[in-house]
């Protein structure tokens, strides 16, 4: 588990990195720089769940704002977003961005599991002592 939250914080890193050369470069700086300490904090066995509570809350509400673009985009009979790097119509931004939040959302909520594992661990072994 430790080697896979190490990646999983690398891999936001990298993210938080490329994001930098978007023209909205500081939302998406912070959530995938935010996703990587999270990461990088899981491989210790460390959570802040409020931390993880605040973001999933930033996540939900994103997704929730883009999910009428994706309805369309969908009925548009989902049109390719990966015919180039530069988004020449809104549904390809509007797409990969709500992936992105999607990607987080997953990873977010696998910590949080991780978390609730480790809290209910620590529950029993007090319980035993």
């Amino acid at each position: 588990m430790k080697y896979l939250n190490l990646f999983l914080a690398l891999l936001f890193a990298v993210f938080a990195v490329v994001q930098l050369n978007d023209p909205d470069p500081l939302f998406w700086t912070l959530i995938y720089g935010i996703m990587a300490l999270i990461s990088g904090f899981a491989a210790f066995r460390k959570y802040n769940l409020w931390l993880m509570l605040a973001v999933l809350a930033v996540l939900i509400f994103e997704l929730f704002k883009l999910f009428p673009s994706i309805t369309g985009w969908v009925q548009d009979g989902m049109p390719s977003i990966i015919s180039s790097m530069k988004a020449e119509e809104p549904h390809i931004e509007f797409v990969r961005e709500f992936l992105g939040l999607l990607i987080c959302f997953v990873v977010l909520i696998f910590h949080y599991f991780n978390y609730r594992k480790k809290s209910l661990q620590r529950a029993a072994e007090e319980g035993l002592d």
